[in-house]
């Protein structure tokens, strides 16, 4: 799959329908960060005129996800990822547009590397929420453990 945003939002409507519906869509990607943006609306939202932190984490596994899957594809070798850890952190009330960036594409890189040489490894990728006004609202860090096929 050749990875723009276009191509990846299509994926999501396809196969991953609850972020589709939700409004999370790729905004960005390249070797270095992924980034996602999502806005609060009343589909997202939670009983306390917020975005629900579950959607939020959707954007935020986003990011870290194609991230790591864009690095795997270009390695061209066959690794196996899957999700293991999480970990979040809420710092404000997610209301309007939030933009949620995994910058940790060296990491990625790294723990790809370091699966081609070994058999499984773990790392932690983080992604940020910052809203509108620039604060951030979340923080997500995600244990992705890959292993070669």
């Amino acid at each position: 799959m050749k990875y723009n945003p276009n191509r990846i939002n299509r994926f999501l409507l396809f196969n991953l329908p609850a972020a589709w519906l939700t409004g999370v869509r790729v905004t960005a990607i390249n070797d270095a960060k992924c980034e996602v943006k999502v806005r609060f609306r009343w589909i997202n939202q939670n009983p306390y005129k917020s975005m629900f932190w579950a959607v939020q984490g959707m954007a935020a596994e986003l990011t870290t996800g194609m991230l790591l899957t864009k690095c795997i594809e270009e390695s061209k070798t066959n690794i196996s990822m899957l999700l293991v850890g999480s970990k979040s952190n809420f710092h404000k009330k997610a209301v309007g547009k939030i933009k949620f960036i995994c910058d940790e594409g060296e990491n990625a890189k790294e723990l790809i590397n370091l699966t081609n040489k070994n058999n499984t490894h773990k790392a932690w990728l983080k992604a940020k929420g910052i809203d509108e006004s620039g604060d951030i609202v979340s923080e997500f860090y995600f244990e992705w453990s890959c292993k070669c096929r």
